[in-house]
C-alpha cells in the first residue's frame, strides 16, 4: 500500500503505540494569582474560603455495603445501607440509583471498545456461550430503613427510580436498604472475569447525580463508545466475603478476618471517594513502599517467581511516587493514605478508578521511565476522583487534563518525545469540538477529548506563562476537588484568573469545531523534522533493545544507525538501459519519502566514477544503501570479494542467487571495511525488471526490509511471480497487525 505523508505518520505513531504493547508482555500551597471580580471581591479569597469548607464538610452519601462473592456461578449477592443528604434546595420525592452492570443485560448496550477483545477471547474459549459474556444486576428489595416498608421502584434502562415515603427537603436525610444480585460477565470488560482475574466495577446500585439547575436525576445509560463515569463523592464501608484464596484490591483502607470454611472477609474503609470497585485473584503477588504517609501497592502477576519482574514492578513504583509528588506540587495535595495499582489481562486499555488504576501485563523489561499511560491513568486522581466530572457530556475535563498532566510531568523530566513537543506535534483540525459529547465524539474520543484537549490546555499554558498557569491549576482544584466540575466552571475559573479575553478564547477551543493552535505556539520546520528524528529513533532502539538476539545483518538496523547520526550513502548501478534508470529512481522514491519523513539526510553517488573516487574515504565510513543488478554497481564490484564473503558467513548464497536469473529481492551484510556500518542492496539479477512486477512492488521495496512495522529480515530473493526462492528472517509479532490493515 503506497502511504502519503500522513498516513505514514500515523502509521508510525500506530507502530511505536504497538511496540510499546509489544515490549509489555516480553508548593506554594494555596495562594493564587486572581482579579477582582465585578463586585470587587477576590476569587482568591472566595476559593480559600471554599477550600476549607471542601475539606471540613461531611459527603452527603454514606454506603454501608456487604457482599458475597460466590466464583462458581460468578455472582455477587449484596445488601447494602445508603444513607442520603439533600444538599439541593429542591424538595426531592424520589432518589435515583445508577445500575450500570445493566449495560451487561446485552451485547448491543455494552461499552463497544471491548468488543474486539471479547471477539478473541470468544474464539480462544469456544465453550463459552454469547450468554455467558452477558450480566446485569437484579433488584431484589429496596426499602427504608426507619419503617422497614419496602417502596415502591421504577427500574429501566440502567436507573433505579426509588418513590420515597416522605419528600425530602434541604438538609434531610433518607436510609435506604437495597437487596441485588449481580451477575459478572466472562470476558473483557469493566465488570468481568476472564482467566484468572475478576474486574470489579459498577457491580453494586450507586447514587445517581443530582443536578440543581435542570431539577432532575441523571439517568443516562453507560456509554456504548467511550465512559459515563459521573459520580458524588462519598464514604464506603464495605465488607465482602470471598474465596480464601483470592488477593484483593479495593481503595481505602483495607483488612482481612476470616469467615466460614475456605472463606474470608475483605474489608475496606474509602472515605471521599468518586467510586468503589474491586480487583480479585488468586495469583496477585504484593509489591509495597511507603513514603510521606502515602503507601502505594502494585498487586502483580509472577508465577515464575521472576525476580526481574518483581524489580520492574518495584521501578514502576518509584515511578508513581515521583508522578504523585509532581502533581501535588502542580495541582494540589492527593490527600488518601494509599495508591493501588492492579495489573491484568485487559491488553491494551488502561483504566483509571478512584485511588485504584487497573494496567495491562507488564514485561520484565519493561521502562516504567517511558510509559505513558501509566502517568496518564495516575494523572486521573486528579481530574476524575478528586476532580470529578460527567463524563458522557464532557469528557474533555479529565480526559484532556489528564493527557495534558501527562505531557507535563514527562516535558519537566527532559523527555521530548512525550512532553510538550508531542503535544504540539498534533496538528490536525477535527470538524467536531472538543467539547463534544461521547455521541457527538463519534469514532474520535481519543482525538478529541485527549488529544486536541491537551493542545488547548498547552495554549492557556503557554499564553499565560507557566508560573501563573500552575497557581490558575491549584486555584482550579481548591474550587472542584471533591465536587463535580464543569466546562463552564472551568471557563469561570479562567476569567476570574485571567480575564475575559483569555476566556473567550478558551471558550471558542473548546466549544467550536476546527480549534488550530495559535502560530506562534506550532512547532518550526526545524523542531517538527528533530521530533520525528527522535520518535523513529526511539521506536526502533525499542525494538532492538525488545530483540536483543537480531543478526547484526539485520536490513532495519541500517535505520537506526541512521536515525543515531551515522553517515549513509545511497550508491546507484550504472544501468544498461532506460527501464533499469528508471525503475532504480522508482525504487529510491519510496525510500527517499521514507528517509524524509524520518529526518534522514543520505549522500547519492551514480556516477561510477565518484564511486571509485569515495571508496576508501565517504564510502568507508557509511552506511550504504545500494540500488540495482551487482554487474552493473561500483561499489559492488570495487568490494566484491569482501561482500561475498560475508554474505555467505551471514547465510546468504550471493554466488548462487546473482547468476540465477529473473531473481530481485535485498539482503544486508557487513560493510567489507568497516564491521560496524552495515550495507543493504536492492537488486535484480536481469537488467531490468518485467513492467507488472515493477509496477507492484517497486513503490513499497525500499521499504519493507527497513521498517519495524515488516518481519525482521537478513536477505530474501522472490522469482518474477513473486515466489520466495531463498529467504531468512526473525517472525516480527507486529508484522502480522499491520499485514492485517494493509
Amino acid at each position: 500500500m503506497k502511504l502519503t505523508g500522513r498516513q505514514l505518520l500515523h502509521t508510525t505513531i500506530a507502530a511505536s503505540m504497538a511496540f510499546a504493547l509489544l515490549a509489555a508482555p516480553f508548593t506554594s500551597a494555596n495562594r493564587a494569582y486572581a482579579q477582582a471580580d465585578s463586585k470587587g471581591n477576590s476569587a482568591q479569597a472566595a476559593s480559600a474560603l471554599a477550600a476549607n469548607t471542601k475539606r471540613e464538610a461531611q459527603t452527603n452519601i454514606q454506603y454501608d455495603i456487604q457482599a458475597k462473592l460466590n466464583t462458581d456461578d460468578m455472582t455477587i449477592s449484596g445488601k447494602q445501607t445508603v444513607k442520603y443528604r439533600n444538599t439541593s434546595s429542591d424538595k426531592l420525592n424520589d432518589v435515583v440509583f445508577r445500575l450500570f452492570a445493566d449495560a451487561h443485560r446485552s451485547k448491543e448496550t455494552q461499552p463497544s471498545m471491548f468488543a474486539r477483545s471479547n471477539e478473541q477471547i470468544a474464539k480462544e474459549n469456544p465453550d463459552k456461550k454469547p450468554e455467558d459474556f452477558l450480566g446485569g444486576i437484579d433488584i431484589i428489595s429496596v426499602k427504608d430503613a426507619a419503617t422497614g416498608r419496602t417502596l415502591a421502584v421504577k427500574n429501566g434502562k440502567q436507573a433505579l427510580t426509588v418513590q420515597l415515603e416522605k419528600a425530602l427537603n434541604k438538609d434531610e436525610e433518607v436510609t435506604l436498604e437495597l437487596e441485588y444480585k449481580t451477575k459478572i460477565p466472562f470476558g473483557s470488560q469493566r465488570l468481568s472475569y476472564y482467566k484468572d482475574i475478576i474486574n470489579g466495577a459498577h457491580w453494586f446500585p450507586v447514587m445517581s447525580v443530582y443536578d440543581e439547575k435542570t431539577h432532575a436525576w441523571n439517568k443516562t445509560p453507560y456509554s456504548t463508545k467511550f465512559e459515563t463515569d459521573y459520580y458524588e463523592v462519598a464514604d464506603y464501608h464495605v465488607s465482602m466475603n470471598v474465596p480464601e484464596k483470592l488477593q484483593v484490591a479495593m481503595p481505602g483502607q483495607m483488612s482481612e478476618q476470616p469467615a466460614e470454611s475456605g472463606r474470608k472477609v475483605v474489608s475496606t474503609k474509602a472515605d471521599k471517594t468518586r467510586e468503589l470497585v474491586f480487583f480479585a485473584s488468586e495469583k496477585f503477588h504484593k509489591a509495597s513502599k511507603t513514603k510521606n504517609g502515602l503507601t502505594i501497592e502494585y498487586m502483580y502477576y509472577n508465577d515464575k517467581n521472576d525476580p526481574a519482574k518483581t524489580a520492574v514492578i518495584n521501578k514502576y513504583i518509584d515511578q508513581a511516587f515521583k508522578a504523585i509528588e509532581f502533581f501535588n506540587d502542580k495541582f494540589g495535595q492527593y490527600e488518601y493514605p494509599e495508591f493501588r495499582i492492579v495489573e491484568s489481562h485487559v491488553e491494551g486499555v488502561a483504566v483509571e478508578f478512584s485511588r485504584v488504576i487497573q494496567m495491562g501485563l507488564v514485561s520484565a523489561n519493561a521502562v516504567p521511565e517511558k510509559h505513558t499511560a501509566f502517568v496518564h491513568e495516575i494523572a486521573h486522581q486528579w481530574f476524575h476522583s478528586i476532580i470529578g466530572n460527567d463524563s458522557e457530556t464532557e469528557s474533555f475535563l479529565d480526559e484532556g487534563f489528564a493527557d495534558f498532566a501527562m505531557s507535563y510531568f514527562f516535558n519537566e523530566q527532559g523527555d521530548k518525545l512525550s512532553g510538550f513537543d508531542d503535544v504540539r506535534n498534533n496538528e490536525f483540525p477535527e470538524d467536531r469540538a472538543i467539547n463534544s459529547t461521547n455521541d457527538n465524539a463519534g469514532e474520535s474520543p481519543h482525538e478529541l477529548f485527549y488529544k486536541r484537549g491537551r493542545l488547548a490546555i498547552y495554549e492557556l499554558y503557554r499564553t499565560v506563562g507557566q508560573e501563573k498557569f500552575d497557581l490558575f491549576m491549584k486555584e482550579y482544584f481548591n474550587r472542584y476537588a471533591y465536587r463535580n466540575a464543569t466546562v463552564d466552571g472551568l471557563l469561570q475559573t479562567i476569567e476570574d484568573q485571567f480575564g475575559k479575553t483569555v476566556r473567550d478564547r478558551m471558550d471558542d477551543n473548546l466549544n467550536k469545531p476546527n480549534f488550530e493552535l495559535k502560530p506562534e505556539y506550532r512547532m518550526t520546520e526545524a523542531e517538527r523534522a528533530e521530533f520525528m528524528r527522535l520518535t523513529f529513533l526511539d521506536m526502533y532502539e525499542g525494538v532492538e533493545k525488545g530483540f536483543p538476539d537480531l543478526p547484526k545483518e539485520t536490513m532495519f538496523k541500517l535505520m537506526t544507525k541512521a536515525l543515531r547520526g551515522e553517515p549513509l550513502t545511497v550508491v546507484y548501478s550504472d544501468p544498461a538501459s532506460k527501464a533499469a534508470q528508471e525503475q532504480q529512481e522508482m525504487l529510491f522514491g519510496g525510500i527517499n519519502n521514507m528517509l524524509g519523513m524520518l529526518g534522514i539526510k543520505a549522500d547519492i553517488l551514480s556516477e561510477k566514477q565518484a564511486v571509485k573516487k569515495s571508496m576508501e574515504t565517504a564510502l568507508a565510513k557509511s552506511n550504504v544503501i545500494v540500488i540495482g543488478n551487482p554487474k552493473h554497481n561500483a561499489f559492488i564490484q570495487a568490494l566484491k570479494p569482501g561482500i561475498v564473503a560475508n554474505a555467505e558467513r551471514a547465510g546468504f548464497p550471493w554466488k548462487e542467487v546473482m547468476a540465477k536469473p529473473g531473481l530481485h529481492g535485498a539482503y544486508g551484510v557487513l560493510h567489507p571495511y568497516n564491521k560496524d556500518r552495515l550495507v543493504v542492496h536492492y537488486f535484480w539479477t536481469d537488467d531490468h525488471l518485467n513492467k507488472q512486477t515493477a509496477d507492484d512492488i517497486l513503490p513499497t521495496m525500499g521499504m519493507e526490509p527497513l521498517g519495524a512495522t515488516s518481519n525482521f529480515y537478513q536477505y530474501y530473493a522472490k522469482k518474477a511471480d513473486g515466489t520466495i526462492y531463498k529467504e531468512k528472517f526473525v517472525e516480527n509479532p507486529v508484522a502480522k497487525i499491520f499485514a492485517s490493515v494493509e
